[in-house]
């Protein structure tokens, strides 16, 4: 389990550099990175720099809007434009495919993995969080989302962490359900950039502050982000390192 309480590098401190054009990355729990190219190549590449496979099948389903890498074994790739959610194994093998269009849902922005290795998506033309199985079949819904909230969230990022599952929407803040898909509470926690959830704190970063929220407390704190991170077009932290993508490539500083 990642550390909320992570610190940054000292400065100039670097473990190692990979040059690229790149447009995002992710980070999984084992310390790999999942480096998406300007061509719409996915390259995973593991804590030595070393590039252990290439999915680079780009032609048959576009740009990938959205890779989420939180169990290794089975990664998410979501292609908003044509509604189709992609599953990979730890080679970056196509292993299953699920065109949501199939299923009536042709409004869906934001997909994540669930608990159990089902998929949470999130129906915004129904205003419902959704769990489907690998064939596409609905397992469970939530009611109206729009008649429990004073709000209607277009989320940015759905995440499933600690038991609950977040729908993250910048301009207005954090929808929290627990995994039966009742709704929790909601946070007005906007702009942040990157959000991310680990042990119950929520994450992220804007400007030149990282930000944080201790959910069991309610408090708020931030951090100025060290000069030798910025500017960045991306930054992820981790207990031992963290990794900023910049123009000319990501680079990775070790963390303490």
């Amino acid at each position: 389990m990642v550390s909320a309480n992570a610190q940054v590098a000292a400065p100039g401190v670097k473990a190692r550099f990979t040059p690229g054009s790149f447009i995002d990355f992710e980070v999984d729990n084992l310390g790999n990175m999942y480096v998406l190219s300007n061509d719409g190549r996915l390259k995973k590449i593991n804590d030595a720099g070393d590039s252990l496979a290439v999915f680079n099948d780009v032609r048959r389903y576009g740009k990938i809007s959205y890779i989420d890498v939180t169990n290794p074994l089975k990664i998410l790739l979501y292609f908003q434009e044509y509604g189709t959610i992609v599953m990979l194994d730890r080679f970056l093998n196509n292993i299953n495919s699920i065109d949501l269009r199939k299923f009536n849902l042709f409004q869906v922005k934001s997909i994540g993995l669930a608990y159990d290795n089902n998929v949470w998506i999130y129906d915004e033309l129904e205003g419902k969080l959704k769990k489907i199985a690998d064939d596409g079949s609905l397992i469970s819904e939530t009611t109206d989302i729009r008649q429990l909230t004073d709000s209607v969230p277009d989320p940015d990022l759905l995440m499933d962490q600690g038991g609950l599952v977040y729908l993250y929407d910048s301009l207005q803040g954090v929808f929290i359900f627990d995994h039966y898909g009742g709704f929790q509470r909601f946070l007005p926690l906007r702009n942040w950039q990157h959000f991310t959830v680990i042990d119950n704190t929520i994450l992220g970063w804007e400007g030149h502050y990282f930000l944080k929220y201790t959910e069991k407390t309610g408090e708020e704190a931030k951090q100025e982000i060290p000069a030798y991170c910025l500017p960045a077009i991306k930054i992820v932290v981790r207990p031992d390192n963290i990794y900023v993508l910049k123009t000319d490539g990501i680079y990775v500083f070790k963390n303490g």
